[in-house]
């Protein structure tokens, strides 16, 4: 994009905000004068035009500052002027399983929205389809974008295109193109080397020899050993030190975890990346073909509303599970299981943890290839105990985030292990008290019940919960789309994510999404950390 300037358009200023738009508009309307305007002629061919131009479309749809959007609508529009096609947004919205009517609209919100907007946009130059869906959550929002930034951008161990780079390799472990596509160009605006993005074999062998803990973190973190922790910190010149390898880790989960998000909201590319626009003129029905079979259908046929016409079984199903958390509570006061009991119950349900599973042959988000940033893509989740293969169970009195891994990342990554502890209890103890259309309902024992069957699924366990709470409060269609969610992200469907609470606000299936989020990280962390500390003893 050469002369073209974008830093500006972040500027709390509106003067230099407007000074920074005439300059785009200059610059644009130069190259756009000097195209030959041969309809014929592929925008793409145009002088690298098309990106541009497909960020103006952005603009003017998705930045929270009004004098940006109108500009950048008005400079498309005088591009158009000169004979020369300017692209359309494809798809319906931030989400493809959330209808854009019930999601905060950009230049519509109100003022504390507008605030926490204007610093993403301040931060990231873009308010990105992440945030306008977590937005629904704005205290974790707050705390999410918070601890991103500081990951990303404030002074740490590793040199920014390192960060940007290993946000890459984790987000590709799940094959999640939205996620490669923003982390490529930030990697290219703050100098990465454009030959890294060639594959892992292209980059330095210092993060050629992440690739290995990047995949069993991803897939199998209960394999990481202290001798993974020590092959990383004593090849000789390519030496990892603690304080960069802390950092890699929390990144690399950081990644991960968002990639389960990103799946498991059914998150759309950015309107600039590649699938968010079209050059294409609008067919008289309003789409055409080609947008049919890229999965983009009439908003109407894709978003029949969950909440429209309620059918009598799902009311019947919140009904029965208040009824379930009231009886659980009642048996809680009265009885407590013995610990043989306890230990029993968290096994069995480790072990039917494993037979949940979706059908593999449902249609998922398509994916552009990005295998080719990590090797060995054969290599994905397993359950524990298949192929005879047991792994001990991780017993958090043992080790856990607030005893042990907390205070470690915050020794040799200062203000981390703050952040990220904040970030975890606030997703952890999120509640309006609503459950559906009931108010008052303390949710407590069900945000519980989802934290540790994620957990349980990766061999954790709490002494002191009863795990035979788990199959009461969450049934199958919802434990299938958990795991699906957290353990083969790129496999979640729109079916899965309607499947499960039919009945329940979009609000509340966006509040799992941020359990599942926190509790994988977690689990992830607590693995890596836990080999970290017995490397360090």
């Amino acid at each position: 994009e050469g002369e073209v300037r974008w830093d500006g358009l972040c500027s709390r200023d509106a003067a230099a905000r407007a000074a920074a738009l005439e300059a785009i508009a200059q610059a644009v309307l130069r190259r756009g004068r000097s195209v030959p305007s041969d309809p014929l002629l592929a925008p793409a061919a145009r002088d690298g035009l098309s990106p541009v131009l497909a960020r103006l479309l952005m603009l003017s749809k998705r930045c929270p500052f009004p004098d940006v959007r109108e500009k950048s609508e008005a400079i498309l529009g005088r591009v158009q002027e000169l004979g020369i096609r300017i692209p359309r947004p494809l798809g319906h919205g931030p989400s493809r399983f959330i209808p854009e009517k019930e999601m905060i609209q950009v230049g519509s919100e109100g003022t504390m929205m507008h605030t926490l907007f204007a610093d993403c946009f301040a931060t990231l130059g873009r308010l990105d389809n992440v945030t306008l869906v977590m937005v629904f959550h704005p205290q974790y929002l707050e705390s999410f974008l918070k601890t991103q930034h500081y990951l990303l951008q404030m002074d740490g161990p590793l040199p920014l295109h390192y960060r940007h780079y290993i946000g890459i390799m984790a987000a590709a472990r799940h094959q999640c193109s939205y996620l490669v596509n923003l982390h490529v160009n930030d990697f290219l605006h703050v100098g990465g080397d454009p030959k890294w993005l060639n594959g892992l074999e292209n980059a330095p062998q210092k993060l050629q020899n992440l690739g290995e803990l990047n995949k069993m973190l991803a897939h199998r973190p209960w394999l990481i050993t202290k001798e993974h922790i020590e092959h990383l910190l004593k090849t000789e010149e390519n030496s990892w030190s603690l304080a960069e390898l802390i950092h890699a880790v929390v990144l690399l989960t950081h990644y991960h975890s968002l990639a389960s998000f990103t799946f498991g909201c059914g998150i759309s590319p950015e309107i600039d990346c590649e699938g968010g626009h079209t050059f294409r003129p609008p067919s008289v029905s309003n789409y055409c073909i080609c947008d049919i079979t890229n999965g983009y259908h009439a908003a109407e046929e894709i978003h029949a509303s969950p909440t429209g016409s309620i059918p009598v079984q799902s009311v019947c199903e919140v009904e029965a599970l208040m009824e379930k958390m009231k009886q659980l509570q009642a048996c809680r006061d009265e009885e407590e299981a013995s610990q043989e009991e306890m230990a029993t119950r968290f096994e069995r349900e480790k072990r039917e943890s494993m037979f949940v599973c979706s059908s593999e042959d449902e249609e998922s988000a398509p994916t552009r290839d990005v295998s080719r940033h990590f090797e060995d893509t054969s290599y994905g989740y397993k359950d524990f105990s298949r192929h005879g293969m047991h792994v001990p169970t991780f017993r958090v009195q043992d080790y856990s985030w607030e005893d042990h891994g907390y205070s470690l990342v915050n020794r040799l990554y200062p203000d981390v292990g703050q952040l990220l502890d904040e970030k975890f209890h606030i997703a952890y103890n999120l509640t309006y008290n609503t459950m559906a259309m009931h108010k008052d309902v303390d949710t407590s024992m069900l945000r519980r019940a989802i934290w540790n069957y994620i957990h349980c699924m990766f061999g954790i366990r709490y002494d002191d919960y009863d795990y035979g709470e788990i199959n009461q409060l969450l049934d199958r269609s919802f434990k299938v789309y958990i795991k699906t969610v957290v353990c083969t992200p790129e496999k979640t469907t729109k079916r899965m994510y309607d499947g499960f609470w039919r009945q329940f606000a979009h609000s509340e299936k966006v509040h799992v999404n941020l359990l599942l989020v926190e509790a994988r990280m977690q689990a992830e962390l607590l693995y890596a950390l836990r080999a970290i500390t017995r490397y360090m003893t």
